[in-house]
């Protein structure tokens, strides 16, 4: 059954190598980091949710939405075969119903702020903001793009950063709620340019201070596409030992 239908589009991503030991605390149990070229990263994402339907039904003033997050990439074995997933560390979104929803019934890490973006076209550019206000200050991200759309290439970093089709909850050390995210392959606009203004540490905290002087390993902009979100389940505790097994077994 479908949890939530929308479109999510024009999602900017910037995103950053780190040391995969930063995150094992935030990591739910079953999955293990998911690495690109030895690479672990996380992802700071903004887009825009269009369209939005929760259990079939349009909210009123809760259709067309920002959002911002911060996630990192995971993978689960299950039935023989790894399923790729991302995992939140906070999302940031200007609606208080949303933030409800969300942390109640799926035990996310949702937060209300104000929001607003802005997208600029021009002849031979799209410019694409976004911002959100946190402790009196905006924090800003913004991309400047060709404007025609290119293919992800196969093997990519670009692909490994939007084929993730999995979303994974950390409920405790034992627990783990799964979603699948169902949506067709994205494209992307090449980057021109880009700027960021953000106080990592009093949004994220400690743990992702760091990031305000780290420099982003890569930048995208993907045209997004009409997505659904499924109920979710508990992770029975067999899989979480068949994965465990298999990564045994991978060394």
């Amino acid at each position: 059954m479908n949890f939530l239908k929308a479109e999510w589009k024009n999602l900017a991503l910037f995103n950053y190598e780190v040391d995969a030991k930063i995150l094992e605390k935030y990591l739910p149990a079953g999955t293990e980091i998911d690495f690109w070229n030895n690479k672990c990263y996380v992802s700071l994402v903004g887009f825009m949710f269009k369209n939005t339907k929760v259990l079939g039904i349009k909210v009123p003033f809760h259709v067309n939405f920002e959002e911002i997050n911060l996630r990192f990439y995971v993978k689960r074995f299950e039935n023989g075969e790894w399923k790729r997933g991302v995992v939140f560390i906070k999302e940031i979104v200007p609606k208080k119903a949303i933030t409800f929803i969300a942390n109640t019934l799926y035990q996310e890490h949702y937060e209300t702020q104000k929001m607003r973006h802005q997208i600029i076209e021009n002849t031979t550019t799209n410019t694409f903001i976004y911002q959100w206000k946190s402790n009196e200050k905006w924090n800003t991200i913004e991309l400047e793009t060709e404007k025609n759309s290119i293919e992800i290439k196969i093997d990519s970093e670009a692909e490994f950063i939007t084929e993730h089709y999995f979303g994974y909850t950390k409920i405790d050390s034992e627990t783990t709620f799964e979603y699948e995210v169902q949506h067709p392959r994205w494209e992307q606009y090449k980057v021109l340019n880009h700027k960021i203004d953000i106080d990592f540490q009093k949004n994220y905290g400690s743990d992702f201070e760091f990031l305000e002087t780290t420099f982003p390993t890569s930048v995208f902009l993907a045209k997004g596409s009409a997505i659904k979100v499924k109920n979710k389940r508990k992770l029975p505790e067999i899989q979480v030992l068949e994965n465990l097994t298999a990564t045994i077994d991978s060394y």
